[in-house]
């Protein structure tokens, strides 16, 4: 179902999205990014020389509720990979719901980890 599809994000949620762009651009110097991430707040995007984006969400850190790796679904729709996942047990911790320029679902894996689904819509 995923086998062809590539990791391109891993986010975290921070306390301080000012703090975190400082030491991500100053400290360990990688290309930072700020985008508008409207009712989400804004989204800060910490570029690898790997293609790995680092997305960085200000919100509640707790232990558990990140890092989450990101699964892009730009060759397919989120809808019948959700359904699939559902089919097979799998436990859905968001449903389908409007992201940043797109789509966006979260489930766990069978130790309670949780991976997203995105789909850009843009």
């Amino acid at each position: 179902m995923l086998r062809q599809t590539k990791v391109t994000n891993i986010f975290h949620y921070v306390a301080d999205i000012d703090r975190t762009e400082a030491f991500y651009r100053d400290v360990l110097q990688l290309e930072v990014e700020r985008q508008d991430g409207g009712e989400h707040g804004d989204i800060l995007i910490a570029k690898t020389a790997g293609g790995l984006d680092l997305l960085f969400f200000q919100g509640e850190v707790r232990p558990g509720n990140s890092p989450v790796l990101v699964f892009d679904l730009a060759e397919q729709p989120i809808e019948p990979v959700v359904e699939h996942l559902v089919g097979h047990g799998s436990t859905i911790v968001t449903p389908v719901s409007p992201a940043p320029g797109g789509k966006t679902a979260d489930f766990a894996d069978p130790d309670g980890h949780v991976l997203s689904l995105y789909q850009p819509t843009e």
